[in-house]
């Protein structure tokens, strides 16, 4: 006998695909960017570009830690107009660069959502880059509220800026070429 089952794809954005599994607590995300694979790892693990793409375009960052390495960890606070509207934080787990980043991640103001998040960097032709990231959590309970949190939002408005972040650093020169600024 076999099962089929079909996961559930959320938000509209044809580039973004987002989807909840309905067997198995997990959100799998991916997208494909117009950019080398060590440009967009680069975009996730420079705290100085990460500040700039993520989350939702009404949002800033205020970067507390950003130690992305194994072992290391990440606390950041979203501000709006001024204002903290949310923590985060996690573990780093493990990092191979330019492939693979495992880690924790914490929303301070939904303590029971924490997920172990495994983003995969995968090169393809012509210069671009898929990215494909799987968060797993504890139960269907704290992914529905991680769900209903406006993840979609932050994580598709996040990807079209970290376009913008990325277009940028393929058009600026090399450090060897820059000169003293």
């Amino acid at each position: 006998m076999t099962t089929t089952t079909t996961t559930t794809r959320i938000g509209n954005d044809p580039r973004t695909t987002i989807e909840a599994d309905p067997d198995v607590p997990t959100v799998r995300i991916v997208r494909e960017f117009d950019a080398p694979r060590e440009l967009v790892y680069r975009a996730h693990v420079d705290p100085d570009l990460v500040r700039q793409w993520m989350g939702p375009r009404s949002i800033d960052m205020a970067i507390e830690v950003w130690d992305m390495r194994t072992g290391g960890e990440y606390r950041y606070t979203a501000t709006r107009d001024g204002e903290e509207v949310a923590h985060f934080y996690g573990a780093v787990h493990r990092v191979e660069e330019n492939a693979k980043i495992v880690q924790t991640f914490g929303f301070e103001e939904m303590p029971e959502a924490v997920s172990l998040d495994t983003l995969l960097f995968r090169e393809l032709p012509g210069g671009r880059t898929r990215l494909e990231a799987l968060s797993v959590v504890y139960d269907f309970e704290s992914r529905a509220g991680m769900l209903a949190s406006g993840m979609e939002t932050g994580v598709i408005e996040g990807y079209d800026a970290l376009d913008e972040v990325l277009a940028a650093l393929a058009g600026a020169p090399t450090d060897a070429g820059a000169g003293p600024q």
